[in-house]
């Protein structure tokens, strides 16, 4: 059966799962809403906005959409899959994603954690706080060691984290998080947890609420600056998989987190089916939670998603059905790499509407679009993250050689990029 299929955002992530989406047999129209000028050339962009939960269901019904792939957070945590299953005439549209109350496991941190607790998943130590118990809070920095870990609870762009070496400095962000609302209401509560220290990677699972499969690990690099400094952004690019996940470690990951978690969303009766993104920290050897995200990363969706052989409908397919304990993921044994060009000043005040050429003339590589749009014929940039650039290589760093040439072949006023993914590694 072949149907058509809708996916919500405007990101390098939708462009990759358009991508993928468009190789199906099983896709006979795809529409992408918004969309930028990436999608546009490979589906029909619908100027909806995500959160449009009525003008979303309009289009729906008009274009006889069968299946609605949730790219961003924003859409599931306002309870887009409720939406859609409270409604008689959107009931037999599979929404990938879960439900409002499994959304919560990333639009809370608070929420996460006392998950993570109840179902004995390594994670760790933390107390939350509110503007009335900010003493309390103080009181618990003392009791820790440095550096000091400040999350906002609630939904901050991916912003609302300080990592602090002075006590006397994170007692004053506290207040400035608690008492002066320095990140709006997403700081009305603050968690404050111990600092782990060794080396991140990222796990992806699919699952339908009772069956799940793990998909490539990846390694992200969030920060504007070489070595990791300088101000967090969206993510600069990242590789695929992660060279130290080796398959020890991955079974302890699987055990200990991902059987767990997904066991836990069952016996707390929550429904979902949808993507569970695992921020993992490896401390020593063993796996330790830091986050949940509730849908792929961006830009870990572009170097994930390529490497991934199976007919990316049809494993949606079996998610809505529940019947993913029947699939077998065929995995591309090499390396992806993905490098994020970005505009001059991101993450911090940047301009838009640059014209970017060059696009074209890239070989070997896939270029996904993230923050572009169409300007009569020419394609300009729209946010400041703007193209993705993703080789695949049996070597992850001939694949960051293959990405680096092509990139060169690319234009815009302002374009920057980091020059050392996989310094780390």
């Amino acid at each position: 059966m072949s149907m058509n299929i809708l996916v919500l955002g405007s990101g390098g992530r939708e462009h990759t799962f358009a991508y993928k989406i468009k190789q199906s047999a099983l896709c006979t129209a795809l529409f992408v809403a918004p969309g930028n000028a990436g999608t546009a050339t490979i589906a029909t962009n619908v100027a909806i906005g995500v959160t449009d939960f009525p003008a979303i269901k309009a289009f729906v019904l008009k274009e006889a959409i069968s299946m609605v792939i949730v790219g961003p957070e924003d859409p599931l945590v306002q309870g887009i899959s409720d939406f859609f299953a409270s409604d008689q005439t959107l009931q037999h549209v599979a929404v990938i994603g879960p439900s409002q109350e499994g959304a919560r496991l990333e639009g809370s941190k608070e929420y996460a954690k006392e998950f993570l607790i109840r179902h004995d998943i390594p994670t760790a130590a933390y107390q939350s706080f509110t503007a009335a118990t900010v003493a309390e809070g103080k009181q618990f920095l003392e009791t820790l060691s440095p550096p000091y870990v400040l999350k906002a609870d609630g939904l901050a762009g991916g912003k609302g984290v300080l990592i602090l070496q002075d006590i006397a400095e994170a007692k004053t962000e506290l207040e400035n998080m608690l008492t002066n609302k320095k990140f709006g209401a997403a700081s009305e509560k603050v968690v404050i947890e111990e600092f782990l220290d060794g080396i991140e990677l990222s796990v992806f699972v699919l699952t339908d609420g009772k069956n799940y499969v793990t998909l490539p690990t990846a390694k992200d690099y969030k920060r504007i600056g070489e070595g990791d400094t300088g101000l967090n952004t969206g993510g600069m690019g990242a590789i695929s998989p992660v060279p130290f996940a080796d398959d020890a470690f991955m079974t302890k990951i699987e055990e200990q987190v991902i059987k767990p978690t997904v066991a836990g969303l069952a016996k707390e009766q929550i429904d979902y089916k949808g993507f569970i993104f695992i921020g993992l920290i490896k401390v020593g050897n063993d796996p330790k939670v830091i986050e949940y995200n509730v849908r792929m990363g961006d830009p870990e969706t572009e170097a994930v998603l390529p490497r991934v052989q199976n007919d990316l409908v049809e494993l949606f397919q079996h998610v809505a059905d529940q019947t993913l304990d029947q699939v077998d993921l065929a995995i591309d044994p090499r390396s992806a790499v993905t490098v994020m060009t970005v505009a001059g000043g991101y993450p911090e005040a940047y301009e838009k509407g640059k014209t970017i050429t060059g696009i074209d003339s890239v070989s070997d590589a896939l270029v996904f679009q993230a923050g572009t749009a169409l300007q009569g014929d020419a394609i300009v940039t729209n946010g400041g993250r703007v193209l993705a650039v993703t080789s695949l290589d049996a070597d992850f760093r001939k694949a960051l050689q293959n990405s680096y040439q092509n990139i060169e072949k690319i234009h815009f006023d302002g374009m920057y990029y980091r020059k050392d993914l996989g310094f780390d590694l």
